[in-house]
């Protein structure tokens, strides 16, 4: 057994921030699934939203942020993610990240957002999250005080509970290290769940191949509540080709012209919304997912081609040339794009300390449901939430008097054998990401759903039975957490009578007077 203060699950902004924080005064053990920096902070384009201009306010920010959010954005949280939106910035700064500068007062480059009232998105150009990846990453890896455990799982969390304690709080994790194939038992005071979202229960997704839905799923399990995990944010447009998992063409596309075409030719934005190719986001998602379903077509297709070569190179010079790598000259020919789940709303409840329910346990980041996206993610608001709740979580950490461990039991494979058959966990992953992009993507019915919960159900009880008899592995492990995820999922989706926000309901398709939170308890 390794024992240590603090145990972060996770390598994003999130978990970094938080390990950079405490390490001064701590002994922080890292957990990451690949390398350090395989995360979707590292994949994220935009910025980092906050009240950095003198023209810009709190309340404009908070305005805006309800506005995205369909009304369900927790006002506490809310303000004291934008109140401390400032500082957080400054932190980043301070780390050496490196904002694109202007001559402005304030010396760095702000740009404005769909749904942002002002200028207020600081970023690295049009990565932002690869140059603040880079930048924590290297601090991290120079740290004497944080232990790295790279290509290692969680398999689940230690709890005063499993364990038949009295008092039940979370004492660390049982974890895989998947190149050498053994679990050993990790000891640790405080437990801070990072480990992103859950975009890998969908068949497209914008998400790195980590975002399996570990953290919620364990936190679940370990008895905490999740709340609104209907809120799954949908892009409208991602690449669809098979050698081209995740990558985005971006929004930018159609606000300069890009028309959406079907594979017959027919423009069909214009036959659902005035805007046509300018309609929101989601607008935008549902009407795509509509025509594939009622065409019963795999793609859609963004056509480029009357804006000419050179435009084309000069505007999406990335776009063109990885479009040109995989055969497709996106000034002659069409994009085929696909919706592709973008970011998980919902998650482990907590605290404005990011405390879970259970002593111990904590979440942030995209892990946690913080109350800050309600129905709806406000652009660049995700990122400035991992660094404000890395810093809560930190405070709140600091201010508590170490627990006495108990002596933990190690990992028991007495009783299962190597696994038979790998074919079961790549059938049945595959199946789960195709009948919930199905059953409950973008646009749902009571039908649907139904259907879906039917069939999760059948591969919980085959995974179970798995998990009981045979050795683990990363992929036993992801595909248990991603099945529970999307259990967790479907049912948050059948409780919504309504639809709000991202959730759009065939059998619901007016708005109710009162937004209420979808809060499930285990």
């Amino acid at each position: 057994m390794r024992q240590f203060d603090v145990l972060v699950i996770g390598s994003g902004l999130a978990g970094q921030a938080l390990a950079l924080r405490l390490a001064d005064t701590y002994r922080v053990a890292l957990v990451t699934k690949r390398a350090l920096d395989d995360t979707a902070t590292a994949w994220a384009q935009g910025g980092i939203a906050g009240v950095l201009d003198s023209a810009d306010s709190i309340e404009a920010h908070i305005q805006d942020t309800y506005t995205a959010g369909g009304g369900l954005c927790d006002p506490a949280a809310t303000r004291f993610v934008v109140e401390h939106s400032h500082a957080a910035i400054d932190w980043l700064i301070d780390q050496g990240v490196p904002f694109t500068r202007d001559n402005s007062a304030f010396g760095f480059h702000l740009t404005r957002e769909g749904g942002h009232s002002h200028r207020r998105i600081i970023h690295a150009a049009d990565a932002t999250g690869a140059a603040v990846q880079e930048t924590l990453t290297g601090k991290v890896r120079a740290h004497p005080n944080i232990t790295i455990l790279e290509k290692h799982i969680v398999v689940d969390l230690i709890t005063g509970a499993k364990l038949g304690l009295a008092r039940d709080r979370c004492w660390g994790a049982y974890v895989l290290d998947i190149e050498a194939e053994r679990v050993f038992t990790l000891g640790a005071t405080h437990t801070v769940l990072a480990t992103g979202g859950a975009g890998k229960v969908y068949l497209y997704t914008t998400n790195p191949d980590t975002a399996t839905g570990d953290g919620i799923a364990m936190a679940w399990r370990a008895g905490c509540r999740v709340a609104n995990m209907e809120f799954i944010q949908f892009h409208p447009t991602c690449l669809y080709h098979p050698h081209a998992k995740s990558f985005l063409i971006t929004e930018a596309m159609r606000g300069e012209g890009g028309i959406l075409r079907l594979p017959d030719g027919h423009r069909f934005m214009p036959d659902h919304d005035p805007r046509a190719e300018l309609a929101p986001r989601d607008v935008v998602a549902r009407t795509i997912d509509y025509e594939m379903k009622r065409h019963g077509v795999d793609c859609v297709f963004l056509d480029m081609t009357h804006k000419g070569e050179a435009f084309l190179r000069e505007h999406f010079p990335n776009i063109h040339a990885r479009c040109h790598e995989l055969g497709i000259d996106i000034a002659r020919q069409p994009i085929p794009v696909v919706p592709a789940a973008h970011y998980t709303c919902g998650g482990v409840v907590v605290d404005l300390d990011a405390r879970t329910d259970l002593p111990g346990l904590y979440a942030i980041g995209e892990t946690a449901c913080t109350g800050l996206h309600g129905a709806n993610r406000l652009a660049s608001n995700s990122l400035l939430e991992c660094v404000v709740f890395a810093d809560a979580a930190a405070r709140h950490i600091r201010g508590k008097k170490a627990a006495k461990a108990p002596r933990l039991p190690q990992w028991d494979e007495s009783r299962v054998t190597d696994a038979d058959e790998e074919i079961v966990i790549s059938h049945n992953w595959d199946e789960l990401r195709r009948f919930m992009w199905d059953y409950v993507g973008i646009v749902r019915t009571n039908k649907r759903l139904e259907r879906a919960l039917h069939r999760i159900k059948l591969l919980e009880r085959e995974i179970d039975d798995y998990y009981a008899n045979f050795r683990v592995s990363n992929d036993l492990i992801e595909l248990r957490n991603l099945v529970l995820t999307a259990h967790l999922i479907v049912r948050s989706a059948q409780r919504r009578k309504e639809s709000r926000g991202l959730h759009f309901s065939r059998d619901y398709p007016a708005t109710l007077d009162r937004a209420r939170d979808t809060v499930l308890k285990p």
